[in-house]
């Protein structure tokens, strides 16, 4: 593609020569330059981008897109590189956003599970329907894994462009609060926009600065979007609409919702729930009041869109979502399950729900990730004290830090209650722990990593599923 067809818009501080140069690819990793590319320099939170401009030159970029003055005869001066990169990404892929129909999904907790929901449902209802979010980009069977939530704005627009020529008709978005904020998700417009909770979670050291900077990023989906579905038993649904400039529809149980949750039911003979929703019966087969309200999204968009009520119903039925209060042993005497749950919020939403099926003991095993807010830790170790019959403590992502000393900071939460904690700090042998010693009735939670089929740690990524860990464990025991 020609420079003055990828700058199409791209408001240019500066005279930019030979703009009938052909271009063959936007890169914004140095380390991923090939000859006759644009580099965008993006400014980090632990490094910036701009310090590579050079090294980008050497490499064979043929443009440097920044935002300081650089001294480069080939650069490109913009006020902000990544809403140049979202720009440029959406030319040079063919704005393929403008050929789907699209639905963003964004909130503290929830994103994938209405996201998976909503997929589900559009599949089998006949709408070829990609996924883009956590568990990577969803084409059918092909999974490509992403390294964000929301990737950067050249990902998504390449993925976008896949989907088109795969011949999709929608795709599904989460759209993360730093996605929105950091401008990922810019010249893309969405047809339905999803808001599912908020609460005081990404605030901090290289999140956001603030509860109010944390909503008012969330907000910005709904100045992008015709119709926001929004949860309007959640406190803060007001604000995050605040300068809306889509139609609004509502679910939850309050009685204004567009979409009203009634007669929620957990199912005693399985690990499952049933509501209804404006008077019709849904069932899930995943646990937790959380669950209608994400499932209650899902079916309220999906029935704008004109999904009938026994496609919607036969496919949430039977629907469950990797490592999202994902049931993956259950027998007479024990079930094991499988959740996300990173944070306080995440830990007490689960174990909540799991208490409603009065389990003899319900031990949960966790940890916390290295190189993240300390403050999570004590609060974790606090909801699962309190929560919790016995709390296995252990490893998650280290990363960087030392194993024991995240422990003791979880510890620190847990001594804060009356709460039985055991520390087994391999999770591996916590995992065989926690089985080995189960008693009849017993409910086991394993926490925090979901879906995550490895284990972090100095930078080394192992290969650790815990589906497949509690399978051999299982077999080694004899339990079936």
């Amino acid at each position: 593609m020609k420079l003055e067809d990828i700058l199409n818009e791209v408001c240019i501080l500066n005279n930019v020569k030979d703009l009938k140069q052909n271009i063959d690819n936007i890169s914004y990793d140095s380390r991923d330059i090939k000859p006759r590319s644009i580099f965008v320099c993006l400014p980090g939170k632990s490094v910036d981008g701009h310090i590579f401009a050079k090294e980008a030159v050497n490499k064979g970029a043929l443009f440097v897109v920044c935002e300081k003055d650089l001294g480069l005869e080939n650069q490109i001066l913009v006020e902000n590189s990544r809403k140049a990169l979202a720009k440029i990404s959406a030319n040079f892929f063919g704005n393929p956003s403008k050929k789907l129909k699209l639905i963003g999904v964004t909130g503290t907790k929830g994103k994938t599970t209405v996201s998976s929901f909503i997929s589900r449902i559009l599949n089998n209802f006949g709408y070829k329907t990609a996924q883009i979010g956590t568990l990577g980009a969803i084409f059918g069977n092909d999974i490509i894994k992403t390294k964000n939530t929301t990737p950067e704005s050249f990902e998504i627009q390449k993925l976008l462009k896949n989907a088109v020529d795969l011949g999709y008709e929608y795709a599904v978005i989460e759209t993360s609060s730093i996605g929105l904020k950091e401008h990922r998700l810019d010249d893309i417009f969405f047809d339905y926009g999803v808001f599912t909770n908020i609460s005081e979670d990404h605030v901090g050291k290289n999140e956001h600065e603030s509860f109010d900077d944390y909503k008012n990023s969330k907000s910005l989906l709904f100045k992008r979007c015709k119709i926001g579905i929004i949860n309007i038993d959640d406190t803060s649904y007001k604000q995050i609409i605040s300068n809306h400039s889509c139609k609004i529809k509502t679910y939850g149980f309050s009685d204004n919702s567009s979409f009203k949750c009634s007669d929620y039911k957990i199912c005693h003979d399985r690990i499952g729930s049933s509501f209804k929703l404006n008077g019709k019966e849904f069932y899930l087969s995943i646990p937790g009041k959380y669950n209608v309200y994400n499932a209650a999204s899902s079916i309220s968009v999906c029935t704008e869109i004109g999904v009938d009520y026994e496609s919607i119903k036969e496919s949430l039925c039977d629907c469950k979502i990797c490592g999202r209060s994902e049931v993956v042993f259950k027998n007479s005497d024990i079930a094991i399950i499988i959740d996300y749950a990173h944070n306080a919020l995440g830990l007490e939403s689960i174990l909540t729900s799991l208490r409603e099926y009065n389990p003899k003991r319900l031990v949960t095993l966790f940890g916390a990730g290295g190189n993240r807010v300390k403050s999570r830790r004590f609060s974790m170790g606090r909801t699962s004290g309190l929560l919790s019959d016995l709390t296995v403590i252990t490893s998650d992502n280290p990363r960087y830090e030392e194993p024991l000393d995240i422990i003791e900071d979880i510890k620190k939460g847990i001594c804060s209650t009356n709460g039985e904690y055991v520390i087994v700090p391999d999770r591996r042998d916590a995992i065989e722990y926690c089985i080995k010693n189960a008693q009849k009735g017993d409910i086991i939670i394993l926490a925090g990593k979901g879906h995550e089929t490895y284990q972090e740690i100095n930078g080394v990524f192992y290969d650790f599923d815990e589906r497949v860990i509690v399978k051999e464990v299982l077999f080694k025991y004899n339990i079936s």
